[in-house]
């Protein structure tokens, strides 16, 4: 069998919660769960013998649901929604009404509000082999949730092929005008612990997003040529950051919008493992975790800052706010859809580090 389902662990708002590994016969493992669409292991084997489990997490599902976690707001790799990053004072307007959502870093709002996509406990629609292994979840996120409008029906499909990719499709529909901005918010690490400041990163953009103190966008697109944020040569990602910074910056990434193409990639010297991030989003956030503060990680690890990285494929964030942005309003009849793959190659594979 190449998917696995566990017996239910326990319940969250009344819901069983499950975990589900999907293998093939490149021996990669991935581990999700119906709660928050968490991506709990990604299993790699190297050489040697070894696999590296190349995303930060928890052994235990309840630990994702904790208060203190919770409060700190990581979002270990879990979906986002219903809108990706922060919607500047927490409002916007559609046909001219001025819409109100909830504040959970107050005046604006993160990642979907109080309590978003990631603390909820998705339906299990359907689990199939062949031809691949996959699992399609759904979740419905009632009107007036987190101050948004509309009754909105997301469904997700993780899908593990055997060319090494874990694809995330998403599709989405709603009854009333509404914003979304959906993805995954999977912490990386390469060598499966430690800092990621020596991970070699490309991101083939040549344009990034202005942000203001609160890293909310502005609508401002800056030219990366000269500056920290030029990635579009292979750079290691602590050769330009800011000591206590890093990076948290969203990038405009260089292809015909709601095209296939690279969004960005990751390399480990030490490992041998490639991460190359495709999707049909105009942008991915580069994030190297300064906010992270998790204890209790797998194997008692504590996950501090720059000890994970995440490339966050999504529309431009606060997109909602700036009308020369790509759309992110979605009407009754459209669908939202949108689909990223997360490629994995080990080795030799790896071409034109320096």
């Amino acid at each position: 069998m190449n998917i696995h389902q566990s017996g239910g662990l326990f319940q969250h708002q009344g819901k069983d919660v499950y975990l589900f590994t999907l293998k093939n016969k490149a021996g990669i493992e991935i581990t999700i769960s119906n709660l928050g669409g968490i991506i709990r292991n990604f299993n790699v084997p190297v050489k040697g013998g070894k696999n590296i489990d190349i995303v930060l997490g928890f052994d235990k599902m309840e630990h994702y649901l904790e208060e203190e976690y919770v409060k700190n707001q990581a979002y270990l790799g879990a979906m986002i929604g219903r809108y990706a990053n922060r919607i500047a004072n927490g409002s916007f307007e559609i046909d001219g009404q001025m819409i109100r959502v909830s504040q959970n870093i107050p005046p604006h709002q993160l990642h979907g509000g109080i309590k978003g996509f990631n603390e909820k406990v998705w339906k299990i629609e359907k689990i199939e082999e062949l031809p691949n292994p996959k699992i399609s979840l759904s979740y419905l996120s009632k009107d007036g949730e987190e101050g948004f409008p509309g009754n909105l029906d997301v469904r997700v499909n993780f899908v593990l092929t055997e060319k090494n990719e874990l694809i995330i499709e998403t599709q989405a529909f709603t009854d009333k005008p509404t914003a979304i901005n959906l993805t995954h918010h999977g912490y990386f690490n390469l060598n499966g612990a430690g800092s990621i400041g020596d991970h070699l990163i490309t991101i083939p953009a040549a344009f990034y997003l202005a942000q203001d103190i609160d890293y909310v966008t502005t609508g401002e697109q800056l030219n990366v040529e000269g500056t920290a944020y030029d990635f579009r040569r292979e750079k290691r990602a602590n050769q330009n950051w800011e000591d206590k910074e890093g990076y948290d910056q969203s990038f405009v990434i260089d292809k015909v919008y709601d095209t296939w193409g690279l969004a960005a990639s990751a390399y480990s010297e030490s490992s041998g493992i490639k991460l190359e991030v495709f999707t049909d989003e105009p942008t991915v956030h580069f994030y190297t975790g300064k906010y992270l503060n998790v204890k209790n990680g797998k194997a008692g690890k504590t996950y501090a800052a720059f000890t994970g990285f995440c490339f966050e494929t999504q529309h431009h964030t606060n997109a909602v706010n700036i009308p020369r942005f790509p759309n992110t309003i979605l009407r009754p009849g459209e669908v939202y859809k949108h689909t990223t793959s997360y490629c994995i190659s080990t080795g030799d594979a790896h071409k034109g580090v320096h």
